[in-house]
Formats: structure tokens, C-alpha cells, sequence
């Protein structure tokens, strides 16, 4: 898929959580280019004396009618720290869209378990409203240590079954996701995907195999470059090293030596 560099235009920006800010952005140039749920972009960081390098981010959301992208941000350290500065009528460069996405529902029939935990949620937004426009309604699995940690349950509800867990209890079923009652019923799942924290996604991996169903991981290895060049987010798997940006971030499961 042919990769761009884009000024693209902040129209909104919005604090849903006092560690997080969502980028709603569009390309006044012209119709953004076509990307699927699980790639991400580099974003270029200016003004910041401490950061060189683009912040890898995925793709939260997009909107064709209104031209839109969305990025939801977890404000880490100074380069994200920049970032949620941005104003509405600012320019932020971007280079997307980058590796490869989720695997896409085969019939409206299949059933998708979408499982995510932290800013590892965000992607899955943009894949749950890519299945509902083919008729595929998925189930969405979130888990946060919190109830204030759990961020747009309502964007959620639009395209899919939401079900949630908090480790505290506060809301949902308190505990793990893999602990939650919809894994331990009779329901069964055509395919998982998941993303957020490793040892979630290890987890995840594990009910997976031990029940057999084909599950799909995106990994959030550090990078830099995001096409492959600096290394530095080289992955070891079942067909040797592999470049995280480039070959993944979304790995089935067998692939990987967990």
C-alpha cells in the first residue's frame, strides 16, 4: 500500500482523559488516502528541543464524509507531551498509512472478539466501524484498571456488543479480560484480535490456543523509523527477526515465540 507524507490540518482536539488527547484531523489538499484498521502513522513532533524523532501512533478512527483521522494519544513523555499542545488550525506532518492491519471478516456470519486494554483500545474503534459497514457486528472486550479509565464506551456501542472488566470492580466485571464471564460461557468466536498491554495480550493468546480459535496480536514494540530502516523494533518470531513496523504490528499468534 503507497505510503504518504502529509501537512495534515487539526480541526478538534479533546481531552477524554487527563492522560490522553484525541487529534481529529483532516487533509485540506484533498480526500485522505484509503488505510485499514491496525496500520498506524509516524507523527513529525515540532517544538519540542528533546524529541527527534516521529511518534508511531495508530489509527483510532476514520471518517470518509467528513475527511477526518483520528489519533488517540497517551501522554507518556515530552514528544506526546508536544503533541497534545496542538491547537485546531494547527499542521501536524504525518507519514501513513504504515504496516499492516487486522484481518478482515471473511462473511457477515463470522463472529470477531475485539480485545483491547489501554490505548491498545484505540485501534479497534476503527476496526469495529470497518466490520459494521460490512454487515459484521464484532464483540468488544476492554479492560482498564478503572472505571475513569475506560475511555469512549459510548463509540463503542455504535458497531458492536461492548462488555468490560475493571481490576478494581468499579465497573464491569471486576478482574482480568480473560477472566470475564463472556470466555468462560459457551459463546464461541470465529477469530480474536487484540491489542494493549503484553502481558493482556499474552493472555489473550493463551484462551486462543487453548480453545483454538485463530487470534491476532498488534504489538507496540518501540520504533523510530516506521518503514523498516533503524531496526530498532525488531520482533523474534517462528520465521526469524522481523520488523515490527513493517511485517506486523499485527502478528498471528503462531508466529510469534510466546
Amino acid at each position: 500500500m503507497k505510503k504518504y507524507i502529509l501537512d495534515l490540518q487539526v480541526v478538534e482536539v479533546s481531552r477524554p482523559h487527563e492522560r490522553y488527547v484525541l487529534l481529529k484531523l483532516t487533509d485540506p489538499n484533498g480526500p485522505l488516502p484509503e488505510m485499514m484498521p491496525g496500520q498506524f502513522a509516524q507523527l513529525r513532533v515540532d517544538g519540542s528541543a528533546t524529541t527527534f524523532l516521529r511518534r508511531p501512533i495508530s489509527i483510532h478512527y476514520m471518517d470518509s464524509t467528513l475527511n477526518q483521522i483520528w489519533f488517540l494519544v497517551q501522554i507518556v513523555g515530552d514528544g506526546t507531551r508536544q503533541l497534545a499542545t496542538l491547537q485546531p488550525g494547527d499542521t501536524l506532518n504525518v507519514v501513513l498509512p504504515l504496516g499492516n492491519g487486522f484481518t478482515m471478516p471473511h462473511s457477515v456470519d463470522d463472529r470477531i472478539l475485539l480485545v483491547g486494554g489501554g490505548v491498545g483500545c484505540a485501534p479497534l474503534l476503527y476496526m469495529g466501524k470497518a466490520m459494521a459497514e460490512m454487515g459484521c457486528r464484532p464483540t468488544f472486550l476492554i479492560g482498564a484498571r478503572t472505571q475513569k479509565d475506560l475511555l469512549q464506551l459510548d463509540l463503542f456501542a455504535q458497531y458492536g456488543d461492548v462488555y468490560v472488566t475493571t481490576e478494581d470492580g468499579s465497573y464491569g466485571e471486576k478482574g482480568f479480560v480473560t477472566q470475564h464471564s463472556l470466555l468462560t460461557g459457551s459463546t464461541k468466536f470465529t477469530r480474536i484480535s487484540t491489542c494493549g498491554p503484553k502481558p493482556m495480550m499474552m493472555a489473550v493468546a493463551r484462551y486462543a490456543a487453548s480453545t483454538a480459535t485463530p487470534c491476532e496480536v498488534s504489538l507496540e514494540n518501540k520504533m523510530a523509523c516506521g518503514v523498516g530502516a533503524c531496526l530498532c523494533c525488531v520482533e523474534d518470531t517462528q520465521h526469524g527477526h522481523q520488523c515490527v513496523c513493517t511485517d506486523g504490528p499485527v502478528f498471528p499468534i503462531e508466529e510469534l515465540k510466546w
